[in-house]
């Protein structure tokens, strides 16, 4: 599965998630060593919790 990075980096103080990709410092860091089924979890997650 693909990163989710759209290439705007910028993590919000208030939360600690980048504003582009809605991921905190530590899952961008640990996402290439993600195996496909932790992707697609991870995913899932974001997307219920930021497309609301």
């Amino acid at each position: 599965m693909p990163s989710p990075c759209i290439n705007w980096c910028d993590i919000n103080p208030e939360n600690g998630y980048c504003r582009g990709c809605y991921r905190a410092l530590s899952e961008i860091a640990d996402w290439s060593d993600l195996s496909n089924s932790e992707d697609v979890e991870d995913w899932a997650d974001y997307r219920i919790n930021h497309t609301e």
